[in-house]
């Protein structure tokens, strides 16, 4: 009985090591802030049958923006550009009844 605890708290342990790790910061708060409250949104809002189409496609923005953060001569338009994704996305996010 002890073991298949052990066994099942590590197991539980692995899937939220994943989570953390799959919601890694860009490094930008604006960038930040948006991804966590656009995800927010998606875990409590968005219908199972498309959640994982719309988690698709922040992880595909989340790469973007890291990946346009490594760079020290792109990071600096990253602030900007995510405040006008934030902006852009609200009309989206309210079909979700989802504010932010």
């Amino acid at each position: 009985m002890i073991l298949k605890s052990l066994i099942l708290g590590t197991s539980i342990f692995a899937v939220l090591s994943m989570n953390v790790m799959a919601a890694e910061p860009i490094g930008v708060p604006s960038c930040d802030d948006f991804l966590t409250k656009y995800e927010a949104c998606i875990n409590n809002n968005v219908p199972a049958a498309q959640k994982s189409m719309v988690q698709g496609q922040v992880d595909q923005m989340r790469k973007s923006w890291m990946d346009l953060a490594k760079n020290p001569q792109t990071k600096p338009a990253l602030d900007s550009a995510c405040k006008t994704s934030a902006e852009q996305m609200k009309a989206v996010v309210s079909a979700y009844k989802c504010t932010f």
